[in-house]
């Protein structure tokens, strides 16, 4: 039986391949526990700095494994539901391991739906191949986000577009992800790969604490009043110089 996560590490770039491919890599317990070991892993080693999430087969990820999910919660407790909130799917990333401050980029194929949107939602930069189908299915089945779904599609596109695909459950293709701004490129499917390792190859070309400052300032910056939000930009910003003639180092480099 094969891992449901493949997990490799090459130049500074940690690749975590989704790995149910005939389940179109639907979220699972198994799957589940082997990416928080991986995301552990990710946040630890310092030989990787950006991470790149992609799926085996047709899909990227084609949601919760209605097979396994349905049974565990319609008879959960109370307790079960706590403990779900401080964690969540896909090992933690989705909540309760979104501090994680290196960059992931999700490379998008197929369909990428229901939990697998989350998820997807979940990552920084998000690169879809042009058969990509996005969308909110959980509404279908009587369901709807509750994996940082709904908070994320606010933050990135707006409340008209959360309450859009969140109440209609439409499927959303590449083109028209990329207009509302859900995905920032679509390329061709054989392209796919190769452009996320391209966007990798930009984020390591620079400040790797000045990265991960910056990710981190644009999550605490999410929902603060504009005075705080100014504040801790600036804070932010100015704290993650560190040693100045690093900085000086990198402008010398550049002339």
């Amino acid at each position: 039986m094969s891992d449901p996560v493949e997990y490799e590490k090459h130049d500074r770039i940690a690749y975590i391949t989704l790995n149910r491919p005939k389940a179109l890599n639907a979220l699972d317990e198994s799957l589940g526990a082997a990416l928080a070991e991986v995301w552990a892993d990710f946040a630890a080693d310092d030989t990787v700095d950006v991470a790149i999430l992609h799926g085996a087969g047709k899909a990227f990820c084609a949601g919760a494994d209605v097979k396994s999910f349905i049974p565990r919660w319609e008879n959960a407790s109370f307790g079960d539901l706590r403990r779900n909130a401080a964690f969540g799917l896909a090992g933690g990333i989705t909540r309760g391991r979104h501090r994680l401050y290196k960059p992931i980029i999700a490379a998008l194929h197929g369909h990428a739906v229901g939990a697998g949107f989350e998820l997807a939602l979940a990552c920084d930069i998000r690169i879809a191949a042009s058969d990509t189908t996005l969308g909110v299915f959980e509404v279908r089945i009587g369901l709807h986000q509750g994996d940082g779904g709904l908070v994320r599609l606010v933050n990135i596109a707006g409340m008209g577009t959360a309450l859009d695909l969140s109440l209609t459950g439409r499927p959303v293709d590449a083109q028209e992800a990329l207009r509302l701004g859900l995905v920032q490129r679509v390329v061709e499917p054989g392209d796919l790969l190769s452009a996320a390792e391209e966007a990798a190859r930009q984020i390591l070309a620079n400040s790797q604490p000045a990265v991960r400052s910056a990710k981190e300032t644009v999550m605490e910056l999410v929902g603060r009043p504009l005075d705080d939000a100014l504040r801790l930009e600036a804070l932010y910003g100015y704290s993650s110089f560190g040693e100045f003639a690093n900085v000086r180092n990198r402008l010398d480099a550049m002339r």
